[in-house]
C-alpha cells in the first residue's frame, strides 16, 4: 500500500490544496472526457504527475494489484456473448476505456497520498472547509489515512495465520470467513483503543497544524487544476 514518504521532490514542495484541486480537477476531466484523444492527453498528465511526486507507476500498480483483474475482466465479461460470435469486440471498448480511466486517476491519487503528509492533508481540508464541518473532515481525513494501513496489516496477519494452520486447504467461502471475521474482531479493537488514546490526549478540535502557503512553484499546478477544471464545460 502507497503510504508518505518524504522526501524533495517537485511534488513534495507543493502546496497540499494545489495537490488536491489537482486531483479532484483530473477526476472530473476523466469523468467528463471518456474518447481515446481525452485518455490519451489525461495519460500524460498522470505520467506528469507520478514524475513530479518520484513515484514509480509499477510501485503503483503494485499497490493496486488485486484491483487490476478486475479492471481486465470487465471488458472481457461486457464483451462476452452466449451465443455466435461469442466475443463482440466493439462492446469492450467502452468498459476499456473505464477501466483505464479508473487506473488513471489512482495513479494521481498514488502521486498525493506519496507526497502529502497527513497533517498536511488535515491542514489543507480545513483551511478550504470552514468551520467545525472543516475540522470534522479534517479528522476524517486524518484517521483514514492512518488507520487503513494499520486494518490492512491486520487482515494480512489473520491470513497469514490461518494459512500457518493448514487454513488454505479449506473452502474459499470458509477461508473468506474466519479473514472477515478475524479482521473486523481487529477493526473494531482497534477503533476502542483509538476513543481511549484520543481521550487520554484530552483531543482537541483547535490542534496546532503545519503552515501550508503557496508559493511559485504552485503556479504551474494550479495553471493545469484550472485547465483540467475548465475542460469539463469546454
Amino acid at each position: 500500500m502507497l503510504t508518505y514518504e518524504p522526501g524533495d521532490s517537485l511534488a513534495h514542495r507543493l502546496d497540499p490544496r494545489t495537490k488536491l484541486a489537482v486531483q479532484i480537477s483530473f477526476a472530473a476531466a476523466g469523468l467528463a472526457h471518456t474518447t481515446p484523444t481525452g485518455l490519451t492527453v489525461l495519460s500524460v498528465v498522470a505520467v506528469v504527475c507520478l514524475w513530479a511526486a518520484d513515484t514509480s507507476p509499477l510501485s503503483a500498480l503494485h499497490a493496486i494489484r488485486y484491483a487490476i483483474p478486475f479492471l481486465l475482466l470487465g471488458p472481457i465479461i461486457e464483451a462476452a456473448q452466449l451465443g455466435a460470435p461469442w466475443f463482440d469486440p466493439a462492446a469492450a471498448v467502452t468498459p476499456t476505456l473505464a477501466s483505464i480511466r479508473i487506473l488513471l486517476v489512482f495513479f494521481v491519487a498514488a502521486a498525493y497520498v506519496r507526497t502529502t503528509a497527513v497533517r498536511e492533508s488535515r491542514a489543507a481540508v480545513q483551511r478550504l472547509v470552514p468551520g467545525r464541518v472543516g475540522i470534522a473532515f479534517g479528522i476524517g481525513v486524518a484517521l483514514v489515512f492512518r488507520f487503513l494501513p494499520v486494518v490492512r496489516r491486520d487482515l494480512l496477519r489473520v491470513r497469514e495465520a490461518n494459512q500457518a494452520r493448514l487454513g488454505d486447504q479449506r473452502r474459499i467461502d470458509e477461508r473468506l470467513a474466519i479473514v472477515a471475521a478475524g479482521g473486523l474482531r481487529r477493526s473494531f479493537a482497534r477503533a476502542d483503543a483509538l476513543a481511549l488514546a484520543l481521550r487520554a490526549r484530552c483531543f482537541a478540535w483547535n490542534p496546532t497544524l503545519p503552515e501550508i502557503r503557496l508559493t511559485r512553484l504552485d503556479a504551474p499546478a494550479l495553471a493545469v487544476a484550472l485547465g483540467l477544471a475548465a475542460s469539463v464545460f469546454i
